[in-house]
C-alpha cells in the first residue's frame, strides 16, 4: 500500500495526518457549513482546500510531497467522505429538530416526510 495511498515510510503517519486530523478538521468544516445552512457545493469547495492543508502538512512535517496530483486524489476522498457525512448528520438533525411537523429522522444520515395520513389538515 506503501506508494499507492500514501507516500510516508509508516501507515501510522497516513493515519495520522490525513484520517485523525484531517478527518477531525473535515468532520468539524461540515458541521459548521451545515449549522450555518450554507449549500453542500460550498462544502465541497471547502474541504477540497482543506485537501490542499492537509497535503501540505505531510511535506512540511514529514518531507513529503507537496504538488502530487495522486497523493492529493486520496487526501482529498478522505478528507470528503469524512466531512460530507458530517455535512449530512448535522444537516439532517438540523431538519428534523427545526421542521419537526414535516420530517423526521429516518437514520443517522437521512430524513424522511412525516406520515399524515388519516390526519384531518383542513382545519
Amino acid at each position: 500500500m506503501q506508494g499507492i495511498l500514501y507516500e510516508e515510510p509508516s501507515v501510522w503517519l497516513f493515519l495520522l495526518v490525513t484520517v485523525v486530523m484531517g478527518g477531525w478538521t473535515a468532520w468539524m468544516t461540515g458541521r459548521a457549513l451545515a449549522k450555518n445552512w450554507r449549500h453542500w457545493g460550498l462544502a465541497v469547495a471547502a474541504l477540497l482546500i482543506l485537501a490542499v492543508a492537509v497535503r501540505f502538512i505531510h511535506y512540511a512535517l514529514f518531507q513529503g510531497t507537496f504538488i502530487s496530483p495522486r497523493y492529493y486524489l486520496v487526501d482529498a476522498i478522505v478528507v470528503l467522505a469524512i466531512g460530507m457525512i458530517g455535512f449530512r448528520v448535522t444537516r439532517a438533525r438540523q431538519m428534523a429538530s427545526q421542521y419537526g411537523w414535516i420530517y423526521e429522522r429516518a437514520g443517522p444520515l437521512a430524513i424522511r416526510q412525516r406520515d399524515t395520513a388519516g390526519r384531518d389538515v383542513s382545519a
